[in-house]
């Protein structure tokens, strides 16, 4: 692999120079704020704070990607993410569903078959190819919310929440490259803005249900 090859996969950028996408590399401010806002408001709730950590660290690949443009800033902008999603998924597990430590993190590695068979699903349909490894996250999300729906029902509903907020998030950076043409900006750093504001709800989603009292978490 050449970790130092160029990628240009996104409207704004015009040449492989660092501020090829100024408001692409800009925009992942809206990581860095939440993150900072989250780590502050988390105190006491470890997995919290390590969400807050990983948002920050998503922010800051992002950066990396969108001004470098190589394949090693690539690796940084996504490898984030999937740590993001997999301690989610535990937290979720756990602290959601009163499942086990041990049932969580196997529950956890599902997401690795999950993945593999909806990744492609996704793949093949118009307009959601696009994005296509992103797309099981919020539908994971919305599988979670549907089913938490009665035995903690605020908790349910904020997860939908922020499971359509993703979805808005996908669908700007979906149209990025197709409406090229008539927004020369492209729409990526909507993508960035709503997913910094998506992912900082989903931790305080996290927080609020971890510190309310146990016949009040619903």
């Amino acid at each position: 692999m050449n970790w130092t090859q160029q990628v240009d996969g996104y409207c704004e950028r015009l040449d492989p120079s660092f501020w090829a996408e100024p408001v692409n590399a800009i925009t992942n401010l809206a990581f860095v704020i939440a993150a900072l806002i989250m780590w502050q408001r988390s105190a006491g709730l470890p997995l919290a704070r390590l969400l807050s950590a990983i948002l920050m660290a998503i922010g800051i690949g992002s950066f990396l990607f969108h001004t470098f443009a190589q394949t090693w800033a690539s690796m940084a902008d996504t490898l984030p993410i999937v740590l993001f999603i997999l301690t989610y998924i535990f937290a979720a597990t756990r602290d959601y569903w009163g499942l086990s430590a041990a049932k969580s993190g196997f529950v956890t590695l599902l997401f690795f078959p999950y993945a593999a068979l909806l990744v492609p699903a996704f793949g093949a349909l118009p307009f959601f190819e696009i994005s296509a490894a992103y797309w099981p996250v919020p539908l994971l999300i919305f599988v979670y919310a549907f089913g938490l729906r009665r035995r903690i029902p605020r908790t349910a509903r904020n997860l939908a929440i922020g499971a359509g907020v993703i979805c808005l998030s996908l669908t700007f950076r979906s149209l990025d490259m197709p409406l090229c043409a008539q927004l020369p900006l492209g729409t990526h750093f909507m993508w960035h803005l709503l997913n910094g504001l998506a992912l900082g709800w989903m931790i305080e989603t996290y927080r609020v249900h971890m510190l309310a009292p146990p016949h009040k978490q619903g």
